[in-house]
């Protein structure tokens, strides 16, 4: 397998990345196996696929652990990301992107990662509640003292990697060196702005969803309820908007001879602005099905009929649990008062 530069960072890693997120119990349908899951993790190694992403919030630690007990032996040879920020309990100081959260946040998960380093820590979702100054010097601090290696942010607004970057330069600050955007055929809005904004300042690209979370495996057709379980927890894997799109891209696919998954999965690595794109394997027949696909490049005439379908820079509906700023969603934001209304 081929490496590339994650951003400026110096790191290498594979265009093909584990997402962990379905490790663990979350949501009643992730792989609570943990042998098991520790199984896929060595297959996807043994692939050469050197680049690993979870969350502390992924089964709420769970998946941080398996992911620990996986590299036991093999830590240095792995690029370690996970993830701080998502709400850990009730208690409202257990998330966010304070400095009193960020340091209690990286000893848990370095403890249950096993690891005494952590070579991308990011934040989960913007936290408008705290200064940004206040983050930053908190993973500045991290950086300063070997617990991490880069910081990253996931799901930021192109006008918010700009602003962090600025605060970065203007205050001395380590800079956030990567970007994780959820990005697929059917979602591809980043290319407007956010993938460019990342590649302006030399940004490593790890792009979540290159499935679709689903609705691009070709498991899911429109009229067939073929994954009762995934529609389940997924509202935006039955719209019917995103659901014709894929009746385009199977026979597509099929005069390309390839399985949908490795059509979608090579789309998102084909572009410039992303490094890696995360494989969300849960079982092994997954994870399987993705790293058969590793080699697969897909030429300028079959990309020019994929845009033909869903246009460069628009997305296909909404996704679950993308990031909504809170300009859009909070009424009062991008409304006037009844009275200023009726004063203009």
């Amino acid at each position: 397998m081929q490496y590339r530069p994650l951003g400026r960072t110096g790191i290498q890693v594979s265009p093909y990345a584990l997402g962990a997120m379905m490790f663990g119990s979350a949501l009643g349908v992730g792989n609570a196996d943990h042998d098991d899951a520790i199984r896929i993790i060595h297959r996807a190694l043994d692939a050469g696929i050197n680049f690993i992403d979870t969350a502390d919030v992924y089964s709420y630690g769970e998946s941080e652990e398996i992911v620990g007990r996986a590299l036991q032996g093999r830590r240095d040879q792995v690029v370690i990301a996970t993830k701080f920020g998502r709400p850990m309990s009730e208690d409202p100081n257990q998330q966010g992107a304070s400095r009193r959260w960020i340091r209690q946040a990286v000893e848990g998960s370095l403890r249950r990662l096993q690891t005494d380093y952590i070579d991308v820590y990011q934040m989960h979702r913007p936290d408008p509640g705290t200064d940004l100054e206040e983050t930053l010097s908190a993973l500045t601090d991290l950086v300063r003292s070997g617990k991490v290696r880069a910081i990253g942010t996931s799901g930021l607004p192109a006008s918010d990697i700009v602003e962090t970057q600025w605060l970065a330069e203007r205050r001395g600050l380590e800079r956030f060196r990567t970007e994780q955007p959820p990005y697929s055929i059917l979602n591809r809005g980043i290319e407007r702005d956010v993938l460019p904004a990342a590649r302006k300042y030399g940004m490593g690209t790890l792009v979540w969803g290159p499935l679709g979370q689903g609705t691009l495996t070709g498991r899911i057709r429109k009229g067939q309820e073929t994954d009762l379980r995934r529609t389940r927890f997924f509202t935006h894997v039955s719209d019917a908007r995103r659901l014709d799109v894929v009746e385009q891209l199977v026979p597509l696919a099929d005069e390309a001879g390839l399985p949908l998954t490795h059509l979608a999965v090579a789309f998102a690595i084909a572009h410039p602005g992303v490094t890696s794109a995360l494989l969300g394997a849960r079982t092994m027949d997954h994870l399987d099905d993705l790293l058969a696909g590793t080699k697969v490049t897909l030429p300028d005439d079959l990309l020019d009929r994929i845009d033909e379908i869903v246009p460069p820079g628009t997305d296909v509906g909404p996704l679950d649990q993308a990031y909504v700023p809170p300009a859009l969603q909070s009424t009062a934001a991008r409304r006037r008062a009844p009275a200023d209304r009726a004063a203009a």
